[in-house]
């Protein structure tokens, strides 16, 4: 693997965990909005980062062949593994007849943990980039003497 190779994989990783931390500031925002009577409750968005477009068996395969750039692409899709959080406010606008008040079921906690796990291997990122930059830079200097 190239020096150019090496930099453009950390550059795809940032933007991956820059996707990955938006995403996370996206769903706490949500997370105490009320849902409106007869709203579809939405679950919190997630990040899916696959390699080069690739499914996973499809990739070990092109890596074997020397095929795969090691590049990864990100996407945004919606969970919907949880339900609306229903609290007890009567006096809300937007409660039901029961004096339920619905909105997204995201746990702030979670979203936190994501959004640090992310801001760590955007940092991870960046430290690869500047090694894989001094590098280059140490070859350049070495050739020009």
């Amino acid at each position: 693997m190239g020096v150019w190779q090496s930099m453009a994989i950390s550059e795809s990783g940032m933007r991956i965990e820059q996707l990955r931390a938006e995403t996370a500031a996206r769903n706490i925002a949500r997370a105490n909005v009320p849902l409106a009577a007869g709203v579809t409750p939405r679950g919190p968005l997630r990040v899916v980062a696959r390699a080069d477009g690739l499914a996973f068996g499809r990739l070990l395969q092109a890596e074997r062949q020397g095929m795969a750039d090691g590049l990864v692409r990100g996407q945004v899709v919606e969970s919907a593994d949880r339900g609306p959080r229903r609290v007890l406010d009567p006096g809300h606008p937007l409660a039901d007849e029961h004096g339920f008040v619905a909105y997204p079921g995201i746990r702030t906690l979670d979203e936190m943990f994501v959004l640090t796990l992310a801001t760590r291997a955007y940092e991870a990122n960046v430290v690869a980039f500047n090694a894989a930059r001094t590098m280059a830079l140490r070859a350049l200097d070495i050739g020009g003497r």
